[in-house]
């Protein structure tokens, strides 16, 4: 129910799918699987003259649905990387909905990666297009329709406050940025601050603070933390200092991250981390020269066992 707090939601999904694995979507135009392609061919036959941006969406929108179709049994998530349908337009907005919309229907949460981050009236706007509607002269406007958004926290506990409001209202979630997983993380995120701690310590600990506040009967906080795959030896720490949020962890498969590293972060429970994995799965038939959909459903399948097994171990 989206009555309930967010944490409450995941947890009771993660046990009922026996899952923790995120399937990523970033969605490229140029390298869609075949099937999307020919649905675009013959979106073109039926246009008297299309526009590229509306042909690319519409293939953008089935080959997203595919994959979802495909790999959705064994995912509790899909998170979609909102620039690569934004930068086709308004007919990219649409395939973004197609494909909320889809996942929804598979009963998978629905993270929106934007990392947004804005001074407080401008986070509430965002909070209103993430997850919340707006209200208009003409009638309510509704939103995305978002379980979680993730959020850049380095403008402050001012700016994610309109976020967890909006977020907490309507049983959604917020995962801001602690340590990502790209290797220019280090240049800010492990600089030194008065104290002696670094950059990733004093997010975190705005984290956890802030998330106090939005905990469920799960004991997870509905503001939970980006922390990525490929720095494990961060994890455990992190863990420590926010013990009720939940990782969302990116940087398994193609960025090199391994799942047998990322015990610590299961610690505060099975649904306590979320394993987003994007190439690894969408790309899987590139390597074994099979069918997209079935190669997708055997590198999930095998994902999720893997994961699983590793939460499990930490009870």
């Amino acid at each position: 129910s989206l009555n309930q707090p967010f944490g409450d939601r995941l947890a009771a999904l993660v046990d009922e799918r026996e899952s923790q694995l995120v399937l990523g979507l970033d969605p490229d135009p140029a390298k869609l699987w075949p099937q999307a392609t020919g649905e675009l061919e013959r979106a073109a036959v039926a246009v008297a003259d299309p526009a590229p941006a509306e042909l690319a969406a519409q293939a953008v929108s089935a080959h997203c649905r595919a994959v979802i179709a495909a790999v959705g049994a064994e995912c509790v998530g899909v998170k979609l990387q909102l620039a690569c349908f934004e930068r086709l337009g308004a007919s990219g907005y649409r395939a973004l909905a197609e494909t909320v919309q889809a996942a929804k229907n598979e009963g998978l949460i629905v993270i929106a990666d934007g990392k947004r981050g804005d001074v407080p009236v401008t986070a509430a706007a965002y909070a209103q297009a993430l997850f919340g509607s707006t209200p208009s002269p003409f009638g309510e406007i509704e939103g995305l329709g978002a379980d979680v958004a993730t959020v850049n926290p380095l403008l402050g506990a001012d700016s994610l406050e309109p976020l967890m409001l909006s977020a907490w209202q309507n049983g959604a979630g917020v995962f801001a940025l602690v340590r990502t997983s790209n290797p220019g993380a280090a240049d800010i995120e492990d600089l030194i601050v008065d104290g002696g701690d670094s950059v990733t310590d004093r997010l975190a600990e705005l984290v956890d603070r802030l998330g106090r506040e939005y905990v469920g009967s799960s004991g997870l906080s509905s503001l939970g933390a980006v922390v990525g795959a490929t720095q494990p030896a961060h994890i455990e720490r992190l863990r420590a200092a926010m013990p009720r949020a939940v990782f969302l962890i990116p940087g398994v498969g193609a960025q090199g991250g391994k799942v047998e590293d990322l015990a610590a972060a299961f610690t505060a429970g099975p649904a306590s981390a979320l394993i987003t994995v994007s190439r690894a799965l969408v790309n899987a038939w590139e390597q074994n020269g099979e069918d997209p959909t079935s190669s997708a459903r055997t590198a999930a399948a095998e994902l999720r066992e893997s994961i699983w097994k590793v939460a499990a171990a930490q009870k």
